[in-house]
């Protein structure tokens, strides 16, 4: 819009003491990929992608109509920056570029065409089925979804109750939704815009079930879009959040598909009906897997973007004197201010951080994968259970904190935080219930309990034998991360003791494992918690060698402030493991006050660092230039209530009602 910046936001940037312009830089791995990303957030600015009308003004219907407008003109452009069809071994990389720099909005009903169905041909199909249908989902000429969760099942994927049962004399698949909790009930995209779906269902061979498998279906018509002959599908309706994906709802009356339309990369059913399992049953679910690994990563994305808008909105509004004969100072002058809002920049920092690590164990195994090593994938699918679970979770609390943090105005559709909310709050139930995804990451830990050697991230538990003796307390970052490896040994071993006792008192495993449920879940998260800040401290320390000392600084503030908060947030547990006494405590309190001053300074030059252009951010509070209640006022006058001066309710209702009441 060509407006002067904001003065006070402007002094931020004046006075602070490193370039937002070298986080940038570490942030997105270097300039190259900074000059890339910028070129794709380009696309953004052009009239074609704009929308006339703010969303959250438009219908269900209108507002699916104009994100499908919009998704296709921005992959329209997408593809003309690109001079040759994408390579499939590209495609991770560009699918993570696409979801960082948001070009398909937070609810595209395009989205999970990308980030679900293409990965898992590419995971799950042969080279043959590739073949056949990668170029083609690749070039956009057919637009796919991934279906699975079903009306009455989701994360509990072995209870599915859709069906493929093959019929050996016209060698095909036969689909069927046996009842209508088995119809096919959320899948982004699937309501009206695929014409293509991956659906896991039970395959069914000469009667006898052989467990859960991806199949190719077509749903749609090409040309004419129209349902196919026994396909039932529709939208599922209005949602909290996401809603423009289309989700949709998806049931079977006897559709038939090819044999080879069954992904077969790991598991085949020949001509004859002879089923070939995979040789790891885990093998089926690797779409979920690697879906889970990029949730970590969009869960700090979007922790960002939340502690984006409420920094800056806090630079600009100003509010309740700190000392009576002083004038309003700005918010983020305030302590408790800067304690609701910093500990979420740590985080999207350390989520990062932890992300990109789990993301090289996810290649590294898929690398071991195509040699046929599968010994590293119970450690990757425990890791993505808990680091899904625990980067979605306090994601929402996160950004829930950051629009408490902006008083009435984070309320407002147009300060963006609704749509964020909505989105990491069905993270925390997508791909995985939270729960039930701790719970398997505690599956994996009761097995290192027994065998630590199992893997280096449970490596630690040789060093914690017995929970009964109490780890040393060292106030040092080392100490800390030893000190929450202490804490999840101690609860791993508590929670393997409950579930071994129960089974000596005559209960089944099952139903041991589900009176211990309790102390397995904070097992894992325990156990998760200890990963993530090893994970941070160690990053940090190859970072802090690569960046300027001014930017190291902060870096390390930051990893400081994430300690010092988890700290603070498990002192039950560290009181009850470890020898941290009162003063230590105290100690801890004053570190945190201490860390949010040195941050306070850089804070707007931080988020100016995640560089998110005001075409992603949407938020009228985190605007670049910060004119906070202009944006606010515009974005009123867009409401069409706002397009008359008297609306008809008044003739109608209002006016009859008050005239008659004189009468009285």
């Amino acid at each position: 819009m060509g407006r002067k910046v904001n003065e006070d936001l402007a002094k931020e940037r004046w006075s602070c003491g490193i370039k937002s312009d070298e986080f940038t830089a570490w942030w997105y791995g270097g300039w190259d990929k900074v000059a890339e990303k910028r070129k794709y957030e380009s696309i953004l600015k052009h009239p074609e992608v704009q929308h006339d009308i703010p969303l959250h003004y438009l219908s269900h219907k209108e507002m699916y109509e104009e994100k499908v407008r919009q998704s296709t003109e921005v992959l329209k452009k997408v593809k003309e920056l690109r001079e040759a069809d994408m390579n499939p071994d590209e495609y991770n990389d560009f699918l993570g570029k696409m979801e960082i720099l948001g070009m398909l909005g937070t609810s595209s009903p395009i989205e999970v065409h990308f980030s679900m169905f293409i990965p898992t041909i590419m995971s799950q199909a042969t080279e043959e089925q590739q073949k056949k249908w990668l170029k083609r989902a690749l070039r956009g000429e057919i637009i796919g979804t991934y279906a699975q969760t079903e009306m009455g099942h989701g994360t509990f994927i072995r209870g599915l109750q859709t069906t493929a049962t093959y019929d050996e004399k016209s060698q095909e698949f036969i689909l069927n939704s046996p009842q209508i909790s088995a119809f096919k009930f959320w899948p982004g995209g699937l309501g009206h815009t695929a014409n293509c779906a991956i659906v896991m269902a039970q395959l069914i061979i000469r009667g006898e079930r052989q467990g859960i498998f991806p199949f190719f279906v077509q749903i749609r018509d090409e040309n004419t879009h129209m349902p196919l002959r026994g396909v039932k599908v529709g939208d599922i309706g209005a949602k909290m959040g996401l809603k423009s994906t289309n989700n949709g709802f998806l049931g079977f009356t006897n559709h038939r598909i090819p044999r080879e339309n069954m992904l077969m990369k790991n598991a085949q059913v020949l001509e004859d009906g002879t089923f070939v399992k995979a040789p790891m049953s885990v093998l089926t679910y690797g779409t979920m897997v690697f879906v889970r690994v990029m949730i970590v990563r969009d869960m700090s994305n979007r922790l960002a973007q939340a502690a984006t808008i409420a920094t800056r909105y806090s630079a600009v509004r100003k509010q309740s004197p700190i000392n009576p004969d002083e004038p309003e100072p700005q918010i983020l002058d305030h302590v408790t201010q800067q304690n609701k809002i910093f500990p979420q920049l740590a985080k999207s920092v350390i989520f990062k951080l932890a992300a990109d690590l789990i993301i090289d164990i996810y290649n590294s195994v898929n690398s071991d994968l195509a040699r046929g090593k599968h010994d590293r994938l119970p450690e990757l699918h425990a890791l993505s259970c808990a680091l899904k679970a625990i980067s979605s979770t306090d994601a929402v609390a996160g950004v829930e904190i950051c629009r408490l943090s902006c008083g009435g105005h984070g309320y407002l559709e147009c300060s963006g935080f609704p749509t964020l909310l909505g989105f990491v709050a069905a993270a925390y139930t997508y791909e995985g219930e939270n729960t039930v995804l701790l719970l398997q990451t505690a599956r994996f830990l009761m097995k290192a309990a027994k065998d630590p050697d199992l893997s280096p991230t449970v490596a630690f538990l040789k060093r914690y034998p017995d929970y009964k003796i109490k780890k040393r307390w060292d106030g040092s970052i080392g100490g800390m991360i030893e000190a929450f490896e202490a804490v999840a040994a101690a609860k791993i071993r508590i929670a393997a003791e409950s579930v071994e006792q129960r089974i000596r008192e005559g209960k089944k495993p099952g139903t041991a494992a589900n009176l211990s449920s309790i102390e397995l879940v904070a097992a894992a998260d325990a156990h998760c918690r200890a990963f993530i800040l090893r994970a941070g401290a160690e990053s940090m320390e190859k970072v802090s060698k690569s960046v300027s000392p001014a930017l190291a600084g902060v870096l390390k503030d930051l990893l400081e402030l994430y300690a010092v908060d988890a700290a603070k947030k498990a002192l039950g547990d560290l009181l009850c493991f470890t020898t941290i006494t009162e003063g230590d405590i105290g100690q801890l309190q004053k570190r945190l006050e201490d860390v949010l001053a040195r941050l306070r300074p850089n804070a707007v030059a931080i988020v100016d660092g995640f560089d998110f252009p005001d075409e992603v951010l949407k938020s009228a509070l985190g605007a670049y230039d910060g004119n906070v209640y202009e944006r606010i006022y515009e974005d009123a006058m867009k409401s069409p209530l706002n397009y008359e001066p008297v609306n008809a309710s008044f003739h109608k209702y209002l006016k009859p009602f008050t005239k008659g009441n004189s009468k009285l």
